[in-house]
């Protein structure tokens, strides 16, 4: 079923992407009022009318292309955190971000997007990260490589003797704990700075302009789209434990994404204290 599915039916799940984000998200971008932004842990974690909403949207709409299907969201998941265990069931699911980059949305900085992820058994099968604000379209299905507004990219490698470029976790958004794994990356020939989407983070990497990431948090929405586009791209990616993230476990966190294998290790063990 599911063969057949992404056979057949990709171009109306990124239609029912982009119907999403003209109905709920672009009309409110720099339109927000107040009452439409809410705080949910905290003054840093945002949620808006546009989150809510272009859920709802794609929640309806993916289930209906793909029937019996289940969808894992953000703001499901906030509702109800039993949600998630979607992800270790038999049933395809929609693994659905609707506003990555809700701080900058808010903030009306157009570095934001839909992320959208297929996943069968915790094995992701297909995403599409959708930047309505910067008319940026990409997509991956596993075992057909990855595309930019139609055109297949590729990761490549860094250039040998430049500094690698690292986009970390946030520290708005990190443990004391966190912070002393990410301070193992403050050495000579890395240049890291703090991410903005995670997913807009993910598609620079696959496209070459960033050459890693190193994340300390597991939600599925952030990082379900971002690993196969960056893995089809040519990318690798890898827990502290030295064994991939997946979307249907428990992950020893952090973990590293590179633009290719050496890279995704190299940050790997500078995380674990080895570099």
């Amino acid at each position: 079923m599911i063969d057949e599915f992404l056979a057949r039916d990709l171009s109306a799940v990124e239609e029912a992407v982009r119907k999403a984000a003209a109905a709920e998200i672009t009309p409110r971008f720099r339109q927000l009022a107040d009452h439409e932004v809410d705080q949910k842990s905290g003054p840093h974690d945002l949620v808006t009318d546009a989150d809510r909403l272009a859920e709802q949207h794609l929640t309806a709409s993916l289930t209906r292309l793909l029937p019996g299907s289940a969808v894992v969201g953000e703001e499901a998941v906030h509702a109800d955190p039993s949600v998630y265990a979607a992800l270790r069931g038999d049933v395809p699911v929609w693994i659905v971000d609707p506003v990555d980059g809700t701080r900058q949305f808010v903030e009306g900085d157009p570095h934001f997007c839909t992320l959208v992820a297929l996943a069968v058994r915790g094995e992701i099968l297909a995403s599409w990260t959708y930047a309505p604000a910067l008319d940026v379209l990409a997509t991956a299905v596993r075992g057909q490589g990855a595309h930019v507004n139609g055109e297949r990219i590729h990761s490549g490698s860094p250039e040998p003797g430049a500094d690698l470029r690292v986009a970390t976790a946030h520290p708005l958004y990190t443990s004391e704990e966190d912070r002393r794994y990410l301070a193992r990356l403050d050495v000579p020939g890395v240049a890291a700075r703090p991410c903005g989407s995670a997913g807009l983070e993910y598609l620079r990497v696959a496209r070459g302009e960033m050459d890693a990431l190193a994340f300390t948090w597991p939600s599925a929405w952030d990082h379900a789209a971002g690993l196969l586009l960056v893995g089809e791209a040519g990318g690798a990616q890898s827990t502290v434990d030295r064994v991939p993230f997946r979307v249907d476990r428990d992950n020893a966190l952090p973990f590293a994404v590179g633009r290719d294998e050496a890279t995704a290790i190299r940050v790997r063990e500078l995380l674990r204290g080895e570099g």
